[in-house]
């Protein structure tokens, strides 16, 4: 089994769930009994005020909270925008946030923001592009950040594998790993990889924790990853094997609308916790 580097850099434990404004209501009486940490992308909720910031505020009292970030564009090639990045490390100070990861993709280029996550393309210039990116990042935050192995749909430019890519970015800006296992799924039925190649290859001992969520099936050979329906089967078989792999490292499910009744929320975080008590052997490598 892979030892662990990121515990004391990202301090969670357990099984998370996404918060998302529409869950608010369902929500408000879950205890850490049922939730050991929450999740917001700081982008909703930097200068939010009025019955919204006071019900985050409420959930950041009684939850450990993680930001995963929607808009730094990490990839893209206008100059970063170090006034943001400033303002999400005063929002993680007044929160307590315990750590902040953002997707290895980018968002924007000097005429605005796409509102979408765009492939970075797979080379080696821009994965140090990428990499001095992620150090000036962590330099003024004080801190490491995780980067997020994203779903992609085409990959323009590609001279290295994602594989090679994702873990040169990681290794040279010293930084962790968001490891999403749906979105290993993903791209492996859509490139036609094996996922636990890639999960055997990457660069586990970084990991901060984990995301598993839903996707939709478009046809046999092409999956969208959309966060809106229950955890696939295959899915809960890569979380499973990552687990042996790195042990039971923090996961937390990821919905982001058709809501579900909270018993069907609850289940998939009990589903999360019942494979993390599991016995585990590491794989033959």
């Amino acid at each position: 089994m892979l030892a662990v580097e990121a515990a004391n850099t990202f301090p969670l434990a357990g099984a998370g769930l996404g918060l998302r404004r529409g869950m608010f209501q369902m929500l408000s009486d879950l205890t850490n009994d049922d939730v050991d940490f929450m999740e917001v992308a700081p982008e909703n909720w930097i200068g939010i005020g009025g019955r919204f910031g006071r019900r985050f505020r409420e959930y950041a009292e009684r939850f450990p909270i993680v930001c995963h970030g929607l808009s730094l564009s990490i990839g893209a090639p206008a100059p970063l925008d170090v006034e943001f990045v400033r303002e999400v490390g005063q929002f993680l100070r007044e929160f307590n946030i315990r750590g902040y990861s953002e997707h290895l993709s980018y968002c924007s280029d000097d005429k605005g923001h796409l509102y979408d996550l765009m492939p970075i393309p797979f080379t080696e210039e821009s994965a140090h592009y990428v990499a001095g990116r992620v150090r000036q990042v962590q330099d003024i935050l004080g801190t490491q950040i995780a980067l997020e192995n994203v779903s992609y749909y085409a990959a323009p430019g590609q001279e290295i594998d994602e594989l090679s890519f994702v873990n040169t970015v990681l290794q040279e800006a010293d930084c962790l790993l968001l490891l999403d296992v749906n979105n290993i799924y993903v791209n492996s039925v859509n490139f036609g990889y094996d996922p636990h190649h890639y999960l055997q290859n990457l660069d586990l001992k970084r990991t901060a924790y984990v995301h598993v969520a839903g996707h939709f099936c478009e046809a046999e050979d092409l999956r969208i990853d959309t966060h809106g329906t229950t955890v696939d089967a295959e899915v809960w078989s890569l979380l499973e094997a990552a687990y042996e792999l790195i042990g039971p490292v923090p996961t937390l499910l990821e919905r982001d609308f058709n809501f579900p009744p909270l018993p069907e929320l609850l289940g998939e975080i009990n589903q999360i916790r019942t494979l993390q008590k599991a016995p585990k052997t590491v794989r033959p490598s």
